[in-house]
């Protein structure tokens, strides 16, 4: 049985479950349209394309980039929820739109899709915001999410073709501006 959310005192894991079954669902029309929805993906600089930096992060280019992208993004939703759920709305909301703006802007021209800006952005906030918290849970949770997923800092350089360094890159930046200016927030 989930443990309640320590600020409502209800789990607040059946709302990632709604997220990750939107995504599923996404990914099986995406699958039998032949990728059709991908056209929602953001182009740098394309203003037509501007739009879909709130659509972009719940598509993907193939089965395993979904795959992939939904395990971990799964982890750190479930290690984010434990800031709270507002927080969990805040940091998502803000790293899609923060992330999906610099992409746009500084991106190479590129499809620029997937959820990885997002958790990416999950990453960087869970981190320096547990180690800004001072509260020893958030610390250990902090330095568990380093220890488990630290590896994910080289996939913001330009190592694989195909691969969005960039959404990498500007989700990292995005989680830890947050981080940082929240740091106060209660």
């Amino acid at each position: 049985m989930q443990a309640p959310s320590r600020r409502t005192g209800r789990p607040d894991w059946h709302y990632l479950i709604i997220v990750l079954s939107v995504m599923c669902l996404l990914e099986l029309v995406n699958i039998l349209s032949g990728r059709w929805l991908n056209q929602y993906s953001v182009i740098p600089r394309q203003i037509t394309t501007l739009p879909f930096i709130v659509t972009a992060p719940w598509l993907h280019a193939s089965l395993l980039h979904f795959t992939s992208n939904i395990l971990t993004l799964s982890v750190l939703s479930l290690v984010l929820l434990e800031f709270g759920l507002k927080r969990y709305i805040s940091v998502s909301v803000f790293v899609m739109l923060m992330g999906g703006i610099l992409v746009w802007i500084f991106a190479r021209e590129a499809r620029h899709l997937g959820a990885s800006g997002i958790i990416y952005g999950y990453f960087g906030y869970i981190v320096l915001a547990g180690l800004l918290s001072r509260r020893v849970w958030l610390v250990a949770i902090s330095l568990g999410v380093v220890i488990f997923y630290g590896g994910m800092f080289w996939g913001i350089f330009p190592n694989q073709p195909y691969v969005s360094w960039e959404s990498h890159l500007f989700g990292l930046i995005s989680g830890l501006v947050l981080a940082w200016y929240s740091r106060n927030w209660q």
